[in-house]
């Protein structure tokens, strides 16, 4: 049974704290700034409430998850390492690329594995959509087109401390890109603005941006990110090749569509991403397991977070100069 101290007992951490005890791996530790809210997640799930130096001080506990605030990930990771736990920690590693560096130096020094936390990966749809890439389904990507908005803007002091729509909101489908085009990006084209609420744009950030990727063959990815989608959280992909199209659309609580004279009425997609996602984080934990069991290597390394990192500096880099940056 693998052994496992986790950081953070927000609402991420809720959902890995749930996963690993219905995994069968042991919560061994919950640490979190706020000991009251680890204490409430800790005995849910027969844990035990520590501090970051007695856990990670623990010889049985064989691995951890960092689901804390972004600022808390780069320091856990390295001590993690250096006390050998395997690790999986949530997006991003950090939000300076140097510091990223250095974390991911400490990584390689220590030789453990680490998981990151880009969970569209492993979405069933979105994975068997990768799969039929490979199949050679529709011949080689030409193009990829990915869809990613919010019902509604996050609070605005999440806003404040993000790292803005880019690193906070984006990345997720700067490595989806990736994990799709089957080559690196090597120059990024970015626009945005701020329609959805003024105040993220006098808080420095935007809530609605376009941007597209080009690989050194030419393959291209145009990514539409919106903070607001009235109709729930929208999360579609479609890939083009010379063969044909592939496209995974929205999920909805049901696929019953009502059909009479007044018109045609579906469900709306699924309200947010802890609904949407659900599947996949369990998927992720498991895959972890198997990453501490050494059955598998992760599927996203602490490399691929440094990858989307840098197109996420890109395309701030490209909004700032209004042109396209290379990579």
């Amino acid at each position: 049974m693998v052994s496992i101290c986790q950081f953070g007992a927000g609402r991420i951490g809720a959902i890995h704290a749930a996963n690993i005890a219905d995994s069968g791996a042991k919560l061994a530790y919950v640490v979190d700034v706020n000991r009251d809210a680890a204490q409430a997640l800790a005995g849910r799930h027969g844990a035990r409430v520590a501090d970051a130096d007695a856990a990670l001080a623990d010889a049985s506990v064989d691995a951890v998850v960092i689901a804390s605030s972004t600022d808390t990930h780069a320091d856990l990771i390295e001590r993690a390492a250096k006390a050998g736990k395997k690790i999986f920690c949530e997006k991003p590693v950090d939000l300076s690329m140097d510091r990223v560096d250095r974390c991911i130096a400490t990584v390689k020094a220590a030789g453990v594995p680490v998981l990151m936390g880009f969970n569209r990966r492993f979405d069933p749809n979105f994975a068997a959509l990768k799969q039929a890439i490979d199949a050679g389904r529709i011949g080689a990507v030409e193009m990829v087109q990915i869809v990613s908005r919010d019902p509604g803007p996050p609070p605005l002091a999440y806003v404040k401390v993000s790292g803005g729509l880019f690193r906070d909101m984006m990345i997720h489908d700067f490595d989806m890109a990736r994990f799709l085009l089957g080559e690196e990006p090597v120059e990024v084209q970015a626009s945005a603005s701020c329609l959805v609420d003024p105040q993220i744009g006098a808080a420095g950030d935007v809530d609605s941006a376009a941007v597209t990727l080009r690989t050194a063959s030419g393959r291209l990815c145009q990514i539409s990110n919106s903070r607001r989608a009235v109709y729930g959280y929208d999360q579609r992909v479609e890939v083009l090749g010379p063969k044909g199209m592939l496209a995974a659309g929205n999920r909805t609580p049901t696929t019953v569509v009502a059909s009479t004279v007044d018109g045609v009425v579906a469900d709306k997609p699924l309200h947010f991403f802890l609904e949407r996602y659900a599947e996949a984080y369990r998927i992720e934990l498991r895959h972890f397991l198997d990453v501490c069991a050494g059955k598998a290597t992760p599927l996203v390394g602490i490399d691929d977070g440094r990858r989307a990192l840098r197109l996420a500096e890109a395309a701030n880099e490209s909004l700032a100069s209004r042109r396209a940056v290379a990579v």
